[in-house]
């Protein structure tokens, strides 16, 4: 089966994982395209091509100060993600419960065994 094309949704698109990175520098505020490329150390016509992804499925929104394009966060097309995400979450909480119930039965085990000596 063919993969979807990365503009097709926002799932797609946070795929990458530079597009990740670039939505945790963009939580902190607006940024122009400039520190985002000396942040993430890649080559400005990179970051413009992550940027046009999610511009595209409006997970960013652009804005033009003077000479500046400035970036900023759109997280409304992540609510999709978040929802899907939570219904794991009762998943992952039964398995960490277990594994804490295995680490106390390990630690009684072992403070069991050093009160014989």
């Amino acid at each position: 089966m063919a993969r979807a094309a990365t503009t097709t949704d926002a799932f797609n698109a946070v795929a990458e994982p530079r597009r990740r990175q670039i939505l945790d520098l963009l939580r902190a505020g607006e940024r122009p395209v400039n520190e985002l490329v000396e942040l993430l150390d890649l080559a400005q016509p990179q970051v413009s091509k992550h940027l046009r992804v999610l511009r595209e499925v409006d997970l960013v929104h652009v804005r033009d100060e003077g000479r500046q394009r400035l970036y900023r966060l759109n997280p409304g097309p992540l609510r999709p993600i978040h929802d899907w995400l939570r219904a794991y979450e009762q998943l992952w909480n039964e398995r960490f419960d277990l594994m804490d119930d295995v680490l106390d039965d390990l630690g009684k085990a072992e403070s069991d065994d050093d009160g014989d000596d």
